[in-house]
């Protein structure tokens, strides 16, 4: 059995996008929802947030720079704390003024990979983008209706990707070039097991699913087969990420949105997952 914490109650509207930061021992994730960036220092149990001027899916680090890059309503950000500083990069998808960025991670070679979504959840006109060190976008897959969590294999060579709406992980062969291979179907969850929304994975290449509306996380081998499922005390736990010094925390955010009477919905989670993850990625720009 697991051990499961609430280590900062918050109660986020929409927890969202968890980023361990190796260089300053602290986890960041966002409110989508609440617009705000949080962070949370395990060694000192110290917490800080900061107010966005608009809905924010995800910050991710600068390899070569502070600040962040993030993902806002609007599109690509350059990002900056205390005090806050924002720069916009561009919207890659101006002709879907009701779609917004919501989940992103970095691959091997230091690129963003983001997908969108039609706030609404109604029109399959999310996509895929890359986001490359120069600051170009490209758009690598179509057809989302709630494009999520976005994770990679340990040799980088394998990309995950989601669909919750239609409860199905993808995944793509990708090469050093930034191309995907075709899209291929990981696994897919039923009625049962609520949707598939954010993913990380560990140093063995299990891939760690949050079950929006399954209050779990579950962890699924390379070939797609759930390996284990470890269940939290809120309803919709949102995406999760490996942290702590040795990489053996697993830490979960999720949303009190639509979950009224739950009293730990919204909080952030630290799990103990018996495994230990993979460095976050920065990226290159």
């Amino acid at each position: 059995m697991s051990a499961v914490r609430c280590v900062w109650a918050l109660g986020a509207t929409l927890g969202e996008g968890p980023l361990w930061s190796a260089r300053e021992q602290a986890l960041y994730f966002v409110d989508l929802k609440g617009q705000a960036v949080h962070r949370y220092t395990p060694a000192t149990g110290a917490t800080a947030s900061w107010s966005m001027p608009e809905p924010i899916g995800w910050v991710i680090e600068r390899a070569q720079a502070p600040g962040f890059i993030a993902g806002f309503r609007s599109g690509f950000a350059l990002l900056e704390l205390d005090p806050v500083t924002i720069r916009s990069i561009g919207d890659p998808e101006p002709e879907h003024p009701g779609n917004r960025l919501n989940d992103a991670k970095v691959d091997a070679w230091g690129r963003i990979w983001a997908g969108s979504m039609d706030d609404a959840e109604q029109a399959a006109t999310g996509a895929l983008h890359r986001l490359d060190p120069d600051l170009t976008w490209r758009r690598m897959d179509s057809g989302y209706q709630v494009a999520n969590g976005p994770t990679f294999s340990p040799d980088g060579q394998t990309l995950f990707h989601t669909d919750s709406a239609q409860r199905t992980v993808y995944r793509f062969a990708l090469d050093e070039a930034g191309e995907l291979g075709p899209r291929e179907v990981f696994t897919v969850f039923g009625e049962e097991d609520g949707y598939p929304d954010g993913m990380t994975t560990d140093a063995e290449g299990g891939v760690w699913i949050a079950h929006w509306d399954g209050a779990r996380v579950s962890r699924f081998t390379p070939d797609g087969r759930l390996d284990r499922a470890i269940a939290l005390p809120v309803s919709r736990p949102t995406s999760c990420a490996f942290g702590g010094p040795d990489l053996d925390r697993l830490f979960v955010t999720s949303a009190a949105i639509g979950k009224p009477d739950e009293a730990l919905a919204g909080g952030l989670f630290e799990v103990d997952p018996g495994v230990r993850g993979l460095p976050a990625g920065a990226f290159a720009g």
